[in-house]
């Protein structure tokens, strides 16, 4: 269904098979009478067709007899220069349409180097960027996703704003503006009646202003009827939410090729520095007998030949093993493989290893974050030296030979003697590995640590605290490389100029916004990957604005003050949040 004008251009592009549609499983509707969905994801088409987010909120709504939701992804800098070229607006995958037609227009906000991106597909669909210069002839503006939970960035772009989880609320909105549209309301009317439904944030119903210092003074709905907190939406039923069984199947291969089983949301750990766990509460599983119905339904409508566990701590599912004898009766005969992920070191056993035969293959990654146990104590890791050496002898015992371990540095209250302690801690498994008899013989290890830099997070413990400059994670960087002993370590980071960015839009406020126009209008998008990022333009882009990037990366923010997302509510309190972080400051 893709534009016809467009057929003689694809062979100038990488993958052409990203911008055609067609694929087995997509959705197809008569649109006649139908409210037009168009849900963007800002990035490639291989990277949103793995998001299970995605396939749930398509699939939700495509359930809706009243709903034709088709999806959009962002070209890659080749095609997005075709499409301008030949002047053909940007499209859905399934009816060809420019999304410019269509009444609603979704974006899913994942990440925060995906901004830019907003605008440009924005900019190829013909949408003016800001929701003050559209009319009532342009598709209402909404998004979501973890992003969200700092709006303010993109506040000024976006009509509407999803807060949470989106399986109930979304039908919700799309029915309302449906009614509204009949009753021949405007769109104003619409966004205020939309500000009355759980979950949902308009921002052009609030006011904020600033203190001469860039603080902020206030942050104030316009209207008495608009509430002044917004409470994120959850599934309180996960066992009987909607899961996608049959979703479409990407003609190039996407990053994950494989089914995702969602075994549970929340977490029930209180790490400080995770976003994640902090606004995903509260903990809710979903039955292994539901998990393995799931599972079957899947293969019989995608043929995938691997599953993939998905939570945020999977070990501490409390049916991982029923689930595990469940699948392995039937999936090894299909020759399908499971498979879990990164796994806790204080909760992996031995129990696991066997219940889980793929996992006795390659290697195996655990997130210790930080190198000592004082740090570990800052982040409320919950993980001790006794924790990791048991998982380690477990692992290396099963005949494992190659270990990936996850770290942060530049967390608040980390001192050198942590820093350094990441490469002694590798040491350490790397002779637990030689002393161990039984190891696999005639076999070397390899232990592998990939070192990202800390980004504070909104609503999190940590959200108070400044982000190190550059030139401290680089010295950072230098002393983990420097007190590296073996040669069975090998060392990978972040770069550190790309987490300064994610840290100035994490923190972000309104007047953000501005920075964000003029850098794409320097050319800057896909700031996700290395070959186009450019922290010179994003600083250039800053200045321009009259903004310090230091206020917002590297400025521990103040008790008192007000933050950027305190109209935002992830149900965990802010007085919570504050007296974790001051814990975690006073650890010596």
């Amino acid at each position: 269904m893709i534009p016809e004008k467009l057929n003689p251009f694809l062979e100038e592009v990488q993958k052409p098979g990203r911008y055609i549609g067609g694929e087995v499983n997509e959705v197809i509707k008569d649109k006649a009478g139908k409210i037009r969905y168009a849900f963007c994801f800002p990035d490639v088409y291989e990277i949103g067709m793995s998001n299970l987010g995605m396939k749930i909120l398509c699939g939700v709504l495509n359930q809706m007899e009243n709903v034709w939701c088709e999806r959009v992804f962002a070209p890659w800098p080749d095609m997005g220069e075709v499409l301008r070229r030949e002047k053909i607006p940007l499209y859905a995958l399934e009816s060809g349409d420019p999304i410019r037609d269509f009444d609603i227009c979704s974006f899913t906000l994942q990440y925060e180097l995906c901004y830019t991106n907003v605008l440009y597909m924005l900019e190829l669909a013909g949408i003016p960027f800001y929701a003050d210069d559209r009319d009532e002839s342009y598709p209402v503006l909404l998004c979501g996703g973890p992003c969200t939970y700092n709006p303010e960035p993109f506040a000024p772009f976006f009509d509407i704003m999803s807060i949470g989880e989106g399986e109930e609320a979304l039908p919700e909105l799309v029915n309302l503006y449906e009614t509204c549209k009949k009753a021949g309301k405007s769109k104003a009317e619409f966004l205020r009646e939309a500000s009355h439904l759980s979950g949902f944030y308009v921002p052009s119903l609030y006011e904020v202003s600033y203190k001469e210092n860039g603080e902020i003074a206030s942050f104030e709905p316009k209207f008495p009827d608009v509430p002044r907190v917004i409470k994120k939406r959850i599934i309180k039923d996960f066992e009987n939410a909607y899961y996608p069984t049959d979703p479409p199947i990407p003609h190039v291969e996407a990053v994950h090729n494989r089914i995702t089983l969602e075994v549970f949301r929340g977490c029930i750990r209180g790490c400080r520095f995770c976003q994640a766990g902090m606004t995903n509460r509260p903990i809710r599983e979903r039955s292994p007998q539901c998990l393995d119905r799931q599972a079957r339904d899947a293969v019989k409508g995608t043929g995938y030949g691997e599953i993939s566990m998905c939570a945020l701590s999977i070990s501490d599912y409390s049916g991982l093993g029923e689930m595990c004898e469940k699948l392995l009766s039937w999936c090894p005969e299909q020759k399908i493989r499971l498979s879990l992920p990164s796994m806790r070191v204080d909760s992996f056993s031995q129990k696991i290893m066997d219940q889980v035969p793929g996992l006795k293959k390659g290697s195996f990654t655990f997130a210790p974050e930080a190198g000592t146990q004082r740090l570990r104590d800052v982040i409320h890791k919950g993980v001790t030296e006794e924790d990791i050496t048991r998982s380690m002898t477990y692992v290396f015992s099963a005949g494992m030979t190659a270990v990936k371990l996850y770290f942060i540095d530049g967390l608040p209250n980390e001192k050198d003697e942590d820093v350094i302690g990441i490469p002694e801690l590798a040491g350490r498994i790397v002779n637990l590995f030689y002393a161990n008899p039984d190891k696999p013989k005639g076999k070397g290890v390899s232990v592998n640590i990939s070192v990202s830099c800390f980004i504070p997070k909104p609503l999190t413990p940590f959200q108070w605290a400044g982000q190190n400059t550059l030139d401290e994670v680089e010295r950072k960087q230098n002393l983990v490389r420097e007190h590296i002993r073996s040669k069975k370590i090998s060392y990978a980071y972040h770069d550190a100029s790309a987490s300064r960015v994610e840290a100035i839009l994490a923190r972000g406020d309104r007047r953000v916004a501005g920075a964000l126009v003029r850098v794409y209008r320097k050319g800057q998008i896909f700031d996700a990957w290395d070959e186009y990022f450019s922290l010179d333009r994003w600083e250039e882009a800053m200045a321009e604005e009259g903004l310090d990037s230091s206020f917002y990366a590297n400025r521990e923010i103040g008790k008192d003050q007000i933050l950027p997302w305190d109209h935002i509510s992830a149900l965990v309190s802010k007085a919570y949040l504050r007296k974790e972080y001051e814990k975690a400051m006073s650890i010596e």
